[in-house]
């Protein structure tokens, strides 16, 4: 256990922002998921916007680099176009 004040702080602010990133991957890749399963139907046009809104939300955060948000909006667009 650290014996600086600061140090104390930073492990404590540490477990809030390790546990706010963990919720928000979680989401992540249930939003991806509903895209996958919802591939095809009508609804995979709500679910893909749902799912884009999220990466870009979580790449503005830097909870995902911004070209990995990219990488991933890309592969469920064209997975959703290869449905149609």
């Amino acid at each position: 256990m650290a014996n600086i004040k600061s140090q104390k702080k930073r492990i404590l602010t540490n477990a809030k922002r390790t546990e706010r990133n963990k919720a928000v991957k979680s989401e992540l890749r249930t939003r991806v998921k509903a895209v996958r399963e919802t591939n095809g139907t009508p609804e995979s046009a709500e679910a893909l916007r749902m799912a884009v809104k999220r990466l870009d939300m979580a790449a503005a955060k830097r909870i995902i680099h911004p070209k990995q948000a990219a990488r991933r909006k890309s592969r469920l667009m064209r997975q959703l176009n290869a449905a149609k």
